[in-house]
């Protein structure tokens, strides 16, 4: 098998050296031009179709389908990546991460932190936890948060959010140091509350369903981020009546939420709820 993906790679070699144009022909390649088309490849003797792209009379096939087709992985980093006896993904691998840093969920689960925990913070330095005493025990609260919300109505009939990337943002000020740690978990429960009054309330929803204008435009939009330029209105700790007095003043709209742990010399302090509408 690695004879035979060696070979193919030398075959692939007249591929590669079309993208590794210096700066002098690269002018000269802008003016061609490129038709797809489509190219019959044969693995082991098994007829596999490719999408290929016909330029000055000859056909090219991206390198990266090849490499899904026949098992290697292919990636770009800068510069072609090749892995011969690794299976195909075509992204890079991951940075490795700091050995003793805690790995922040990327799929929404709850991250509860623990005194000890050290954070991979955005601009590549680390940051120990020292204090969780405040976690889910704010004297202002009305107690430990309960679970995330179900639904009250047919969320299937929302558009589709893309959960943000975890983020751990450091700063240090002049009254200390200070960490904000996005929280998908509580960003979630944010969402969910807002789909919930969406979806049950007349102006904005019908049979348990949002509604959408002429043009399939939805009623109600909710995004999980808000951009740094933003207004954004916020408060702590967690009370649902906050966003429920908020949608109630202008149910249809665009809301951006976001949940932020944040730390102050290593003392988890509190999460911040912010809101933008539009």
């Amino acid at each position: 098998m690695k004879n035979r993906i060696k070979n193919l790679l030398l075959v692939l070699a007249g591929i590669l050296a079309g993208i590794t144009l210096t700066s002098g022909t690269q002018a000269a390649v802008a003016r061609l031009t490129a038709t797809r088309s489509n190219c019959a490849v044969y693995i082991d003797g098994q007829r596999t179709e490719l999408t290929a792209y016909m330029i000055n009379d000859e056909n090219y096939v991206r390198l990266r389908d090849i490499g899904a087709k026949v098992g290697f992985n292919v990636y770009w980093d800068g510069t072609v990546q090749i892995e011969s006896d690794k299976p195909y993904t075509g992204v890079a691998p991951a940075e490795p991460r700091p050995s003793g840093t805690v790995t922040l969920p990327a799929d929404g689960s709850q991250y509860v932190p623990k005194v000890g925990d050290v954070i991979l913070c955005d601009d590549g330095t680390t940051y120990a936890v020292k204090d969780v005493s405040r976690w889910d025990a704010n004297m202002f609260a009305e107690g430990p948060l309960p679970p995330l919300p179900t639904p009250s109505c047919d969320w299937s009939s929302f558009p589709a959010v893309k959960l943000p990337a975890p983020e751990a943002r450091h700063y240090v000020k002049a009254n200390g140091d200070y960490l904000y740690v996005r929280n998908l978990y509580e960003t979630r429960r944010m969402q969910y509350t807002l789909m919930n009054l969406a979806g049950t309330n007349p102006e904005t929803s019908s049979g348990g369903k949002l509604r959408y204008g002429s043009k399939g435009t939805p009623y109600v939009r909710i995004s999980l981020t808000i951009p740094d330029s933003a207004g954004a209105w916020s408060f702590w700790p967690w009370r649902d009546s906050e966003l429920t007095k908020l949608f109630n003043s202008c149910p249809p709209g665009s809301y951006s939420v976001e949940a932020w742990d944040t730390y102050i010399d290593g003392v988890y302090t509190h999460t911040e709820y912010r809101v933008y509408v539009i």
